[in-house]
This record gives C-alpha cells, sequence and structure tokens, in this order.
C-alpha cells in the first residue's frame, strides 16, 4: 500500500535546506511512499537533485510561509496559501495520508484542528513524541506541550490516544499505559491526576497505575500520560541531561594524554552509547486527536532527525492510527468520554 506525505519544506529553522534532502533520502529508501513537497517552487525546485521525473514525487506550489516567531492566530487568518496550511488542506481533500511540518508549532496545532477537525469525544490534540528507554526500546508520551493545563477527562483521552498509536506502530496487543505522577501510589498527586487515574483505571486499557519521572526510561510503561506542562518539562530536562553528559565524557576524555588513549580504547562503545541517545532518532510527535494525521518535527531538526519524522508520519498512517483512535473512544462508556455540544 502506498502512503503519500505532504511535506511543509518551508517550515523549521533550517527550511528546504533540511527538508528536501531529507524527502529525496526518503524517497530514495521506501518505495511504497509518495512525496508531495510544498512550498515556494523556485526554491524547492533546484534542491531536487534530478528527481524532478520521480513518479512518486510531486511539488505543490505554496506563496506564504509561517514564521517561527508568528502568532498561531494571525498565521490561521491571514496566510490561507502558507506552505503549511497547504500541506494539511492536501490531507484533508485525501491527496495525502499525512503531513509532517518543522513549522510554528502553535500555528500547526491551530491550523490542523481547523482543517482536519477534532475526532468526536476529544477536547484538545495532544502531541506524543517516542522517547528512549534503557532497555533499547521506547515510550509514547503525551502531552508534551499543546496543552498547559488539563482536565481528568483531557487525560482519559490522551491514554485512549496513546494506547491506539503504541497498539499500531508497535504491534502491542495492551499497551501498558502509566499515569506520570510525583508517586506510585494512588494518594499521591493533585486532583486532577488522582481524578485521571480513577478514570484511567476504569476505561478498560491495560493501566500500570502512576509512575514516577525515573520510571519513563525504565519503561515501566509503554505509554505515559501528562499534562503538557509537566510533560515539557520532563523532556527539556532530560534532554539537559543528556547534553550534560555528552560534553562531561567529552571534557574528561580529553584532558591529558592518556584520558584521549583511553577514549580511543573506549570508542566503539561511545559511538554506541551516542546512537542511543541521539535524539534525532527520535524526532516527530504525532498530533493526536484530529480527523488526519499531521505529525511535528523539532524546528531545528537536521536533515537526519526530519527524516525520522517523515518515518513517524508514514507507521501513524499505515497503521490507520485515526481510525483505531476513533473505534477505541467509541467502545467507552458515555461518562468517560467528554461529552459533545449539542
Amino acid at each position: 500500500m502506498t502512503t503519500r506525505i505532504a511535506i511543509d519544506c518551508m517550515g523549521g529553522d533550517h527550511g528546504p535546506s533540511v527538508t528536501v534532502p531529507a524527502a529525496l533520502r526518503f524517497l530514495r529508501e521506501d518505495p511504497a511512499v509518495e512525496l508531495i513537497l510544498v512550498g515556494q517552487e523556485a526554491l524547492l525546485r533546484p534542491l531536487l537533485l534530478g528527481e524532478e521525473a520521480n513518479s512518486r514525487l510531486r511539488l505543490q506550489h505554496a506563496s506564504e510561509v509561517i514564521g517561527m516567531d508568528e502568532a498561531p492566530a494571525q498565521a490561521l487568518r491571514s496566510k490561507k496559501d502558507a506552505s503549511m496550511r497547504v500541506a494539511l488542506n492536501l490531507v484533508k481533500a485525501g491527496e495525502a495520508d499525512a503531513c509532517v511540518s518543522a513549522g510554528n508549532t502553535g500555528a500547526l496545532m491551530a491550523i490542523s484542528r481547523f482543517v482536519l477537525k477534532m475526532l468526536p469525544g476529544i477536547d484538545r490534540p495532544a502531541l506524543c513524541p517516542i522517547l528512549p528507554t534503557a532497555d533499547g526500546g521506547h515510550v509514547h508520551m503525551l502531552d508534551l506541550g499543546a496543552n498547559v493545563d488539563c482536565s481528568a477527562q483531557d487525560l482519559l483521552q490522551f491514554g485512549v490516544m496513546g494506547a491506539m498509536l503504541a497498539a499500531a506502530v508497535d504491534h502491542l496487543e495492551r499497551p501498558r499505559v502509566g499515569l506520570l505522577n510525583i508517586g506510585s501510589e494512588e494518594i499521591k498527586g493533585n486532583e486532577v491526576v488522582k481524578e485521571a487515574g480513577r478514570l484511567l483505571k476504569a476505561s478498560g486499557l491495560n493501566f500500570v497505575g502512576n509512575v514516577e519521572g525515573d520510571g519513563i526510561y525504565r519503561h515501566e510503561a509503554d505509554v505515559i500520560v501528562c499534562d503538557g506542562f509537566v510533560g515539557n518539562v520532563a523532556l527539556k530536562a532530560s534532554e539537559g541531561v543528556a547534553q550534560m553528559l555528552a560534553s562531561l565524557l567529552k571534557t574528561e576524555f580529553s584532558r591529558n594524554p592518556l584520558t584521549k588513549l583511553a577514549a580511543l580504547v573506549a570508542l566503539p562503545v561511545l559511538r554506541r552509547f551516542k546512537q542511543r541517545l541521539d535524539p534525532r532518532r527520535y524526532n516527530g510527535a504525532v498530533l493526536l486527536g484530529l480527523k488526519g494525521v499531521s505529525v511535528k518535527s523539532h524546528g531545528s531538526a537536521d536533515a537526519l532527525s526530519f527524516y525520522h519524522a517523515l518515518a513517524r508520519a508514514r507507521d501513524a498512517a499505515q497503521n490507520r492510527v485515526v481510525e483505531r483512535i476513533a473505534a477505541q473512544l467509541a467502545q467507552l462508556p458515555a461518562t468517560d468520554v467528554a461529552a459533545e455540544v449539542s
């Protein structure tokens, strides 16, 4: 089955100089994908490196670009021919199965919600990336920044969406769902978190209870649920620790001739260590809760990082994550799903 991905080539800190090379590599390595490069054609075409005649590659001109610091509401109202919006319109029209953008996060959320609409029973979309775990696997964690303040119902919905994503792309029959908290006991946490725990326990999901911060990387659950404020702080703190460890190792191994020699001996181990913690391999957060697949790449992504975001979009589309979420929501008791506004 062919998967069609619309790429906002103008988004991110580096724009086409990163998105186009990543797209061409992805196209070469996966014969089952078709790519639509969306952006200013005059800037994109010179970067195609002889791939213009590839039947699986198409250019879609978009005259406008949404700035990384542009207000989402302004972008939604005034830039209807922005590359991000044109790419999402292709998903809505059925010409693409997924959209990937490294652009303005707030704008992507607002335009995705406006263009693709929300699934029935979902109040808010949630950003769900993957994080590495100590056993060589990964964990899906949501929300990591889309929603700062969440209700218990929101957290329940995040649990459903994350479980369906993990079941689809990791082929898990019953993914373990954990609730990020300050302790493993049910009495821990604020009232919202405690109520969310009760809802998740009654939801029919494979809820394993509360998970503390260090349990994320011990792989105590396949899906970790939290609000966007806590999730984003946890993510950025983890990235900071990883960067600090890499910096300290480099400093210590460069200290004197003996440590430099030790570094040469340890080079294979250090390379594997770096690869396992390389955040580029985990780039790409699926924006869950929409009637279509929208994936957010890190704004500062390089070509390797953006390549992995494209893979995340392909996996979500191929495994019909949107349909799985809708089906699971339909099985929940009406009291567990946010009531639709009549």
